[in-house]
């Protein structure tokens, strides 16, 4: 794709004065394949010179690999809620993940790692199932891992955020940031590095600043690679939740009836997926807990998650619940982990 861009320009500067209209409209077409370029547009200039000071790297380079980055239009329209959104419903939810191709890729992919997966219980107190259930939602054990050039997806929502929702461009230009760091240490060619929409990378999906913070070269080869090395994937991903407060030996959630009162359990949901209440104050508002919840050792929080036409599902949430939704602060997401990884260690 490159080679027929650098062509259409190049007969752009060559042609003579009949041809141009051709080749213009020929050059339009393969940058909107592409992507619009960059450039040297001012803010992007501006922007590279405060990425350089805070991450000490050189200018120059830093300009010169923002000019080559693309305006992606898909996505911007991907970071978009969808215009009708749809009803939560934990049931359908749960069925994209929890089913049979994904969990006879995930007892492949427990038996090929099995080792990596016991060192990395045995360091961070987290277990194997909890790591083989990320991988597993994140990307299907590799298969999806995302087709847009990183240095795109960021610098489109970083320069170009979509209208029509909150905000978040702050966060993504501080992500492009990390990236070139990441790329400048790494030795990486910036252009090459490819992820998803929202410029996360590799099987456990990491972003650019968790790649730099929490990453590690769990084969001790020198390097760390989230693409190609189940072991530093594993340790990675292991690290990641013990730094967010996974707790050795901690459930996850317990099994719960919510207040039967509106208002009381209204006040349960309040805090959302932060563990809030100790289990005797769940149960003076008139939860029921499980036996296991009602000797929990610690704060818990009740967990809502809606199934379209049918009444909502519950769990109470420990702090290894929450430090699941650190990954992705989504209660759904963190209980789809849990179950796919139960489901793959039943499999298995």
């Amino acid at each position: 794709m490159r080679r027929r861009a650098a062509g259409a320009a190049a007969l752009l500067l060559c042609a003579p004065a009949w041809t141009k209209t051709k080749g213009t409209a020929r050059a339009a077409k393969v940058n909107d394949a592409l992507g619009r370029l960059y450039g040297r547009r001012g803010d992007i200039v501006q922007a590279a010179q405060a990425i350089a000071q805070e991450h000490a790297l050189e200018t120059q380079w830093v300009e010169a690999v923002l000019a080559q980055a693309r305006f992606v239009a898909q996505v911007a329209q991907l970071i978009m809620p969808g215009a009708t959104p749809a009803a939560k419903n934990w049931h359908a939810y749960l069925a994209r993940f929890v089913e049979p191709r994904r969990i006879e890729a995930g007892v492949h992919w427990w038996r090929d790692h099995d080792e990596w997966l016991a060192r990395a219980e045995q360091r961070f107190g987290v277990p194997s199932e909890i790591v083989v259930g990320i991988v597993g939602v994140e990307t299907f054990y590799g298969r999806i891992t995302g087709n847009f050039r990183v240095l795109d997806a960021l610098s489109t929502l970083s320069f170009d955020f979509p209208s029509g929702r909150s905000d978040r461009s702050p966060f993504f230009r501080s992500e492009l940031g990390h990236f070139l760091k990441l790329a400048r240490r790494e030795g990486w060619d910036p252009l090459a590095i490819k992820g998803s929409y929202a410029g996360a990378m590799g099987l456990p999906q990491f972003m650019p600043s968790s790649v730099l913070n929490y990453a590690i070269d769990f084969d001790d080869d020198g390097r760390v690679d989230l693409a190609a090395s189940s072991a530093d994937v594993v340790g990675s991903v292991a690290r990641f939740l013990s730094e967010h407060g996974w707790r050795r030996g901690m459930p996850t959630h317990y099994a719960v009836e919510p207040p039967a009162k509106t208002i009381e359990r209204a006040l349960l949901l309040v805090p959302d997926i932060v563990p809030s209440f100790s289990a005797a104050q769940m149960i003076e508002r008139g939860a029921k807990l499980s036996d296991a919840g009602m000797l929990h050792d610690g704060p818990l929080a009740l967990i809502e998650l809606h199934n379209a036409e049918l009444p909502p599902s519950y769990v109470a949430g420990t702090q290894n619940f929450y430090a699941l939704t650190r990954y992705n602060a989504s209660s759904y997401y963190a209980l789809s982990v849990v179950e796919l990884g139960r489901a793959v260690a039943a499999a298995r």
